[in-house]
């Protein structure tokens, strides 16, 4: 059966004693979640991950908001309808529903009084049991005129524990703004993300590309490009290779992709000549704001290292724990994934993850706390690690996911992304400069917030050029 397209009201005269509308839902952890914020009953208890601990794992509850919303639904769509104003309500509530429940609500006409126009209804909620969760009535003013309105789908609404991406901008504010190669910037996105970090004083860009392109992607933008910098070079491969040297000869801090393939760019890292490397493997790291997480993580490596061995891990673990200290993390917390949380002789990322921790024991890795082989699930809930008998001081907090390999890494980061509402903000690591090597489907919001972690990664490379602690491995 279609869904009607109009919402038309039933008038006042139309109106019968006794006549009732009812309407069941079964309730989502979102609706529920959604109520509890609308009625203010947000803490531990009812709302997940809003306090400490696992809380997002025990039973999930609230009691007016979502019942009372039912009940205005009805009455605002259903009986009497649009143009119905709400004058009055007594109710009483008498139990608490959670996720999964069956909730029926049921209004029916008590009285009516010409006078205003009001009608009282009998309202009440139910549950799958008939135990009553709501009892009472709501008075109303009817409208006296037919109006038919169009069905609106209601917006959608994402709940986030906090938004990481937007404290990691702010908190770049007042830091001293980073010379910044922008590589071929040659549409409005990546142009866009780069001039609004020099707006906010983030970076002094240097424009790298085919002039006559940048300029074109400018005036699509509407943005004035007289302040910048622009090193005009024919196309892209060329636009990578001139970037590497301004960043070898100390013009720029730090690359940040545009438009061009990210082989291309990376072509022009790699290379020894280029004189970008340190005794590191180069790796990356995408610093994830997941709306369904309470802290912002990282994934490591979706975008360099495509099967990576135990050696090439360590240095890959190495890397996101130094830009776990430069975001502010004392002592990074990193679940080591595979598809399953024993050591498994038949899986090889099982042994490494276990050789990783031993590494981590001896002074292989230092400044983290490492734990694997876990699963995804293990690594991300405490709830899933305890219920598997899993005792892990990573499991429910972790700041840093080592993936297997490549694939699994930008599988995972696809994921969280396209089904989650996730965003990640990408960067090179183990480079001597930090590179922002973001996606050409990224928002300028990713965009910032990917120039916000280089900013942070600057800032605590300068502290340690000024303490004498600074290298340059």
């Amino acid at each position: 059966m279609a869904e009607p397209q109009e919402l038309t009201n039933v008038t006042f005269d139309e109106i019968q004693v006794g006549v009732t509308k009812e309407a069941t839902v079964t309730l989502t952890q979102h609706q529920i979640d959604v109520a509890a914020i609308v009625s203010g009953d947000v803490d531990a208890f009812y709302v997940k991950g809003a306090g400490a601990g696992d809380a997002r794992q025990e039973p999930k509850r609230t009691e007016a908001a979502g019942a009372e919303a039912m009940i205005s639904i009805l009455l605002g769509a259903r009986m009497p309808g649009p143009g119905t104003k709400i004058m009055h309500r007594d109710l009483h509530f008498g139990g608490d529903f959670a996720a999964g429940d069956k909730l029926t609500a049921r209004v029916t006409v008590r009285e009516k009084r010409k006078e205003g126009n009001l009608v009282v209804f009998d309202c009440r909620v139910v549950n799958q049991a008939g135990k009553e969760l709501v009892i009472g009535t709501v008075t109303v003013a009817a409208p006296t005129s037919r109006l038919v309105y169009d069905v609106i789908k209601p917006p959608h609404l994402e709940l986030r524990f906090g938004d990481a991406f937007a404290q990691l901008i702010k908190g770049c504010q007042g830091c001293e703004a980073v010379p910044c190669a922008i590589v071929h910037p040659c549409d409005r996105d990546s142009l866009m993300g780069a001039i609004e970090a020099a707006r906010r004083g983030f970076i002094v860009p240097v424009l790298v590309g085919p002039e006559e392109k940048i300029r074109k992607a400018g005036e699509e933008a509407q943005i004035d490009l007289s302040p910048y910098r622009i090193v005009s070079m024919e196309h892209s491969h060329a636009s990578a290779a001139k970037s590497v040297e301004l960043a070898r000869t100390g013009e720029v801090e730090a690359l940040m992709k545009g438009s061009l393939h990210t082989d291309e760019i990376m072509g022009a890292i790699v290379p020894a000549a280029a004189g970008l490397r340190t005794s590191r493997r180069i790796s990356h790291a995408f610093v994830m704001d997941v709306a369904t997480y309470p802290k912002m993580f990282m994934i490591t490596d979706a975008a360099v290292n495509i099967f990576p061995d135990l050696e090439v891990k360590r240095d890959i673990v190495q890397n996101a724990i130094d830009l776990g200290h430069a975001l502010g993390i004392e002592r990074p917390k990193v679940g080591i994934l595979s598809a399953v949380e024993v050591v498994n002789p038949k899986i090889p990322s099982t042994l490494e993850a276990a050789a990783l921790c031993k590494m981590a024991d001896r002074g292989q890795i230092t400044g983290g706390i490492l734990d694997g082989p876990l699963a995804f699930d293990n690594a991300i809930s405490a709830q899933a690690a305890k219920t598997k008998g899993i005792t892990s001081p990573v499991s429910g907090d972790v700041d840093i996911l080592l993936a297997p390999d490549l694939e699994a890494a930008n599988m995972l980061f696809k994921q969280l992304t396209y089904l989650a509402g996730g965003e990640g903000a990408g960067i090179v690591l183990g480079t001597k400069i930090p590179v922002v090597l973001t996606s050409r489907a990224d928002s300028i919001r990713t965009r910032l917030a990917s120039v916000a972690v280089t900013v942070a990664v600057m800032t605590q490379v300068a502290l340690a050029r000024r303490s004498g602690k600074y290298e340059t491995r």
